[in-house]
């Protein structure tokens, strides 16, 4: 069979670089009652950035009774800086938790909002509008500081919400611009309870893309229905190039009962490197560290397949390692 031409090869049109930035040491270890001790969260840091992953969400600056498990947020930041190219992000729920951020010297605060009126008021005890009042406090604090640590505002239940139902598609875009001209650098979407199909996810991204343009930065899926990796691709062929995953596929949102969790950092990883698309990423190094992170939270409830099937033989580990290093040919 003939190639298609260029202009008629869906491949063609995706980014051809994906950056997998891992959330599982706050979005997954939040949602398990095991508390990792230090030492191996820096290790799993340190493993993934010689996996290749060059962003990692290293925690939640929030009270330590609260979430014991992200208690040492700090350490891990402090630690994620010393590491040549790491973007080490933190998630701040509110201005204090932003003050530590800029203290730390995070490359980015994630600064979460629900676009479902109800899960915001659970979540965070604020309306949707009261938290696009404290980014616009935190950028002038940051401001003010002189820091240089970047604010991106994560729009979450943007395609619909167990509390409330039905989340509007013209309210996820008006707070999308609300956080933009608050002062956020960046906004995401996030299918926080697993709404989404690739249908919904084309259209929403790619009228928030005609909106925020290279501002909208990140795509956010949960596995909750099995529908994570489509609704990356559907993301993908929108033009979105950076999306969040959480290896062994844990996390969940505690207003999604049921939840299996975010996208797998590993499965999606290899989806992309058999797509042939680059990623930075080193897959058996990455299985290795998700063999030992499944030790560490034995008895957990952990998510994903290729851990469980491999590679496939018909898997080119050699072509694939070019792509990861950016020497792969296009399609």
């Amino acid at each position: 069979m003939r190639p298609l031409p260029a202009k008629d090869n869906p491949m063609s049109q995706l980014p051809q670089r994906v950056a997998v930035r891992e959330v599982g040491l706050r979005d997954g270890l939040q949602s398990i009652a095991v508390v990792l001790p230090t030492e191996r969260k820096i290790e799993w840091i340190r493993r993934e950035y010689e996996a290749g992953v060059r962003e990692i969400e290293v925690g939640s600056f929030v009270p330590a009774r609260l979430l014991p498990q992200l208690a040492d947020t700090a350490e891990l930041l402090a630690y994620a800086r010393t590491l040549p190219g790491l973007s080490a992000s933190v998630l701040v729920p509110n201005y204090k938790g932003a003050e530590r951020a800029i203290e730390g010297g995070a490359d980015l605060m994630i600064v979460p909002l629900s676009a479902s009126h109800a899960h915001s008021l659970a979540n965070l005890r604020k309306t949707p509008d009261e938290v696009v009042a404290e980014v616009a406090k935190i950028r002038a604090a940051r401001d003010a500081a002189g820091a240089k640590t970047l604010i991106e505002g994560g729009v979450g239940t943007a395609f619909g919400c167990t509390l409330q139902g039905e989340v509007r598609v013209e309210e996820v875009l008006r707070l999308m611009q609300a956080l933009l001209d608050a002062g956020a650098d960046r906004v995401s979407l996030a299918d926080t309870v697993g709404y989404a199909d690739p249908r919904m996810v084309r259209e929403l991204f790619g009228q928030a893309l005609a909106i925020a343009g290279e501002r909208l930065w990140c795509g956010h899926f949960h596995d909750t229905r099995g529908m994570a990796l489509a609704n990356v691709y559907a993301a993908l062929e929108a033009g979105v190039n950076r999306f969040d995953a959480s290896l062994a596929g844990i996390g969940g949102c505690p207003h999604a009962p049921g939840a299996s969790g975010n996208a797998a950092t590993e499965d999606l990883a290899y989806m992309l490197a058999s797509m042939r698309l680059h990623t930075g990423i080193d897959l058996p190094a990455l299985l290795a560290l998700r063999a030992d992170v499944a030790g560490w939270l034995e008895g957990q409830s952990l998510h994903g397949t290729l851990w469980r099937a491999g590679l496939p033989q018909t898997f080119d580990t050699h072509q694939a390692a070019r792509a990861a290093q950016g020497q792969g040919s296009k399609q």
